[in-house]
């Protein structure tokens, strides 16, 4: 089977557009006081789409230049990052997700000229459409956790954490379905093998978690979580192989703890974070008593939240 390769992530740390690269890390004074120990941040919201994703999909679409028509299921950010990369590259890009779908990143989607498709109400039914879609109009089907680039480009948000000046005990990353994690932990476990790397699911969304701790694809039946960006029930099983090399430990993280920690990162940094943008923050929060006095990175993976939910939460 072919895997994630350092080599790749290294080339992709130079060669990928360079609005992803280089994005702010520094350690926040407000939430280090709070917490009792040094917290890195790294902001991976400030480029065109507002989240981690373009880093993976610039890569893969570099080293796929053969592929102008694509189909793929996402919840909204994986979606963004492939219109954005879509109309840059001359891919055609339709994008299939679930009707009650944030409306914001839908809206971002098409204005960026991709062709979005609601169906249904669970990302199952939508999977299911869009694999007949591609299949009918011999499109490409991307599954991003089988694409092993679209890992290597999340994996270069590793190098720029790995030349920060102090060593990392600890790094919090977001759990979708695996691609970031799987792409980070992989650099570091093969570079700063004494960090720990700990996945973060939420508590409503516990599939990867629950594949993880038992070694094998769990899926279940539904999700129940705010953070949309990280809803996955059925996990690929390319991907829960690749957890059992690239992290140390996945916890889960309910709601309440997600909406403290957007509230308390736009207090002490004034960025709006999306629920699933946050939940690596949430986690260091919940686990700070276990990391007094140590250097803990957190990856802020995107803001792309509805005003409607901007003004519930806020």
């Amino acid at each position: 089977m072919n895997t994630i390769s350092l080599e790749n992530i290294e080339t992709a740390a130079g060669s990928i557009n360079p609005i992803y690269l280089n994005s702010p890390q520094y350690r926040s004074e407000g939430l280090s006081g709070l917490l009792n120990l040094s917290l890195v941040c790294k902001v991976e919201t400030v480029n065109p789409i507002g989240c981690f994703k373009g880093r993976g999909v610039d890569w893969w679409a570099r080293c796929n230049p053969h592929i102008k028509q694509l189909v793929c299921l996402s919840s909204g950010n994986l979606g963004q990052a492939l219109a954005y990369v879509g109309r840059e590259m001359g891919i055609e890009v339709h994008i299939f997700t679930i009707e009650t779908a944030n409306p914001t990143k839908v809206k971002s989607m098409e204005a960026l000229d991709a062709i979005v498709h609601l169906h249904g109400k669970k990302y199952r039914e939508a999977r299911a459409e869009a694999a007949r879609f591609a299949k009918a109009n011999d499109f490409y089907l991307l599954i991003d956790e089988e694409e092993f680039e679209i890992s290597e480009g999340a994996g270069t948000i590793a190098v720029e954490l790995g030349k920060y000046p102090d060593a990392f005990d600890v790094l919090y990353v977001p759990v979708g379905g695996g691609t970031l994690i799987n792409g980070v932990g992989t650099w570091f476990k093969a570079n700063s093998p004494e960090t720990k790397i700990i996945g973060v699911c939420a508590k409503g969304a516990p599939a990867m978690q629950l594949s993880w701790r038992e070694g094998r694809v769990v899926c279940t039946d539904t999700v129940d979580t705010i953070a949309d960006g990280v809803t996955v029930s059925e996990p690929v099983s390319q991907s829960v192989e690749l957890l059992t090399t690239s992290v140390n430990e996945i916890v889960l993280v309910d709601d309440p703890d997600i909406i403290q920690a957007m509230h308390a990162f736009y207090k002490h940094e004034k960025i709006v974070l999306e629920p699933a943008g946050a939940i690596s923050l949430a986690a260091a929060m919940v686990d700070a008593h276990k990391n007094v006095g140590k250097t803990v990175g957190i990856i802020l993976s995107g803001s792309n939240i509805s005003p409607q939910d901007r003004d519930k939460w806020f």
